[in-house]
């Protein structure tokens, strides 16, 4: 049994679910018999570190005494805002060293800081992706991805993110019914691609202040199949297209017809995760018409088809819920 160490660098004001989603995930794995993660935490001086909720992290002992790890690992919070320098020297000297380099939120900005993502794709929290691109220029900033993975360094997006990436990375060592097993125990979803917008639809537009708006949104959501052109769904709201049209974009900060898209995109990649639908139901399902139709709407939208993402995100015959003759 090959045993992995990672090692969680920590600091003031930290954040500190981007600490324990990941490090839950990896002490989960290490309940099951053929696996095995050596855990350890370090700052600094090895003095213990607030979090940004006021939660005291006490480390297991100093950067300088920490041995090399397999996987080191750095958190976002509000110390990547203002990070002690001393920090980053330790990162730059010691980041290219771990087989895996991995950051969760905000915790990209120490990396880039060190010049460890220089000609890398990486992400990061939304709000700091503009800042990240803009404060370092040879970083390949994707500002929508949930996490990244280029080469050996892998970066991921807000908080709960870590949790997806790690485990990710513990599919990747130990096999997907482990990784399945902590997801069911911490009660995430293991199929969250990588490739995921950081964004729902219903996240990524706003709501609208209009009520009627507001109904239009809600029905778009719980009716994807249905007719959602412009002059359809302003009926809805009793308004003109051209009103329509304009005041959904004014409140929501998207047009109607990308709005549609994403919610369709959304639901047709939860049937082919969750369900053994086939693939022309979905597209109809989905409002996608034709499977053709939807093949091009996820070539153009996550750079796969609809089969292969549901070879790679799809429930395995263990999965799949019982049915008529199954038992």
């Amino acid at each position: 049994m090959k045993q992995r160490s990672v090692l969680v660098v920590l600091f003031d004001d930290i954040q500190s679910l981007d600490v324990t989603g990941p490090m839950e995930v990896f002490a989960g794995a290490s309940r099951f018999p053929e696996v095995s993660y050596e855990l350890r935490t370090a700052s600094l001086d090895g003095a213990p570190v607030r979090s940004s909720c006021g939660l005291t992290l006490v480390p297991d002992c100093g950067l300088a005494d920490a041995p090399a790890p397999h996987t080191l690992l750095v958190p976002g919070g509000g110390g990547t805002r203002t990070p002690d320098p001393a920090l980053v020297d330790w990162l730059r000297d010691h980041g290219p060293l771990p087989e895996r380099l991995v950051s969760v939120c905000s915790g990209a900005l120490l990396l880039a800081a060190a010049g460890l993502l220089d000609g890398h794709r990486a992400t990061t929290h939304w709000n700091v992706t503009d800042r990240l691109a803009r404060d370092h220029p040879a970083v390949d900033v994707d500002p929508e991805p949930i996490f990244v993975r280029d080469g050996r360094i892998s970066t991921s997006a807000g908080v709960t993110t870590g949790i997806d990436l790690a485990l990710a990375l513990v599919e990747e060592d130990h096999g997907r019914d482990v990784a399945l097993t902590i997801a069911r125990h911490l009660v995430v979803f293991l199929r969250r691609p990588g490739s995921q917008s950081q964004f729902s639809a219903q996240l990524s537009a706003q709501t609208a202040r209009r009520e009627p708006l507001r109904e239009v949104q809600h029905w778009i959501t719980e009716h994807p199949g249905a007719d959602l052109g412009v002059e359809a769904l302003a009926a809805r709201a009793r308004l003109s297209p051209r009103h329509f049209a304009r005041a959904f974009r004014t409140e929501t900060g998207t047009t109607p017809g990308r709005y549609v898209d994403r919610v369709r995109l959304e639901h047709a990649r939860r049937l082919l995760e969750d369900t053994t639908d086939g693939v022309a139901g979905i597209a109809r399902n989905s409002g996608y018409g034709t499977p053709e139709a939807m093949r091009r709407a996820f070539v153009k939208a996550l750079g796969t088809a609809p089969a292969e993402y549901r070879r790679r995100f799809g429930p395995r015959p263990a999965d799949r819920p019982a049915g008529p003759g199954r038992p």
